[in-house]
């Protein structure tokens, strides 16, 4: 049983957090969170709260079983554009630049590891 959580409208390009979900994609969650917490990226602090979460939402789904960290594993982690800010920037000759702030949508899916790896 797979659970997910997602944190949307996040201030940061999606290119940039696209570059921290790669890190994690595919690892188990012990893995995953020593990644981040080690990660000099801003937007890593963004995926640790939503792994966390999506930690949480499985154990929340599943009352009956104890999970550490290392039995669950991230199944699937994906970054979608969300709503951009338009502003604009004073140019020479009266003219205006057009500043867009991006934001985006960031989705974990966790899951229990088939065979847990020991070690």
């Amino acid at each position: 049983m797979q659970a997910k959580a997602i944190l949307r409208h996040t201030p940061t390009s999606p290119r940039k957090m696209r570059l921290v979900a790669g890190l994690v994609r595919g690892k188990q969650v012990d893995q995953a969170k020593a990644i981040l917490l080690n990660s000099t990226k801003s937007a890593s602090r963004n995926v640790m709260v939503t792994l966390k979460s999506a930690v949480a939402n499985y154990s929340q789904l599943n009352p009956d079983e104890r999970v550490s960290d290392n039995e669950l594993f991230v199944k699937e982690v994906f970054v979608d554009e969300g709503s951009s800010l338009k502003r604009l920037l004073p140019a020479p000759m009266g003219r205006a630049y057009r500043i867009r702030k991006r934001s985006n949508h960031l989705t974990i899916v966790v899951d229990k590891v088939k065979t847990p790896v020991t070690k």
